[in-house]
């Protein structure tokens, strides 16, 4: 059978193939774990990936890829993670205001810090801090250990942060506008005229 004369793939893993994003940011791979399936036969071998993309700017994706090579595990994770990208507010190079995310069991509480603090947290949650492009942060991992939910704990909090903007617009207040001096009243003294 020639190449001509097969079928094109139909279907999801079709548009999987085809449908690949424009690349935007940086990819780092945060957790690379292998797996284990038993089956009737005996045991079967897997990965798994997780990933974070971003582009340095408050944009950031994270996905978890599963496949039977490590390469293709961490390309899955990649294409999810680019479509599921989030932005979020960055002040300087610090966050906004303090928050905690919440992700199954495992909880990360995070706090704006002084320019020249640097990014003090756990592996994972570094790396994406580091992809989000925030420079300096403090944070403290609260409950469970687990890299993944500790991530996605983590992109949980990036959702809740606000810039001053937007809360102004929530609680309907407009933002002040520039105070313009009051122009005094010049009396000029008119020439008398000549009779």
């Amino acid at each position: 059978m020639s190449n001509e004369e097969r079928k094109e793939a139909k279907g999801k893993r079709a548009e999987f193939q085809k449908a690949k994003p424009a690349a935007e940011g940086k990819t780092t791979v945060i957790n690379v774990a292998r797996t284990t399936k038993v089956v009737k036969g005996g045991k079967r071998m897997g990965f798994r990936a997780l990933v974070v993309v971003g582009n340095g700017q408050g944009k950031v994706g994270v996905a978890i890829g599963k496949a039977n090579q490590v390469q293709a595990a961490i390309a899955k994770a990649e294409t999810h993670a680019r479509k599921h990208m989030i932005t979020f507010p960055i002040v300087g190079e610090t966050i906004p205001h303090e928050t905690i995310g919440k992700f199954g069991a495992a909880s990360v509480w995070m706090k704006p810090a002084a320019p020249g603090t640097g990014v003090i947290a756990g592996s994972g949650v570094r790396l994406l801090f580091e992809a989000a492009g925030i420079k300096d942060v403090l944070a403290k991992s609260l409950g469970s250990t687990n890299p993944c939910n500790l991530v996605y704990a983590t992109l949980e909090a990036f959702k809740q942060l606000k810039s001053k903007e937007t809360v102004n617009v929530i609680r309907g207040k407009a933002a002040p506008a520039a105070e313009t001096p009051k122009a005094e009243a010049v009396v000029t003294a008119e020439p008398a005229k000549a009779e």
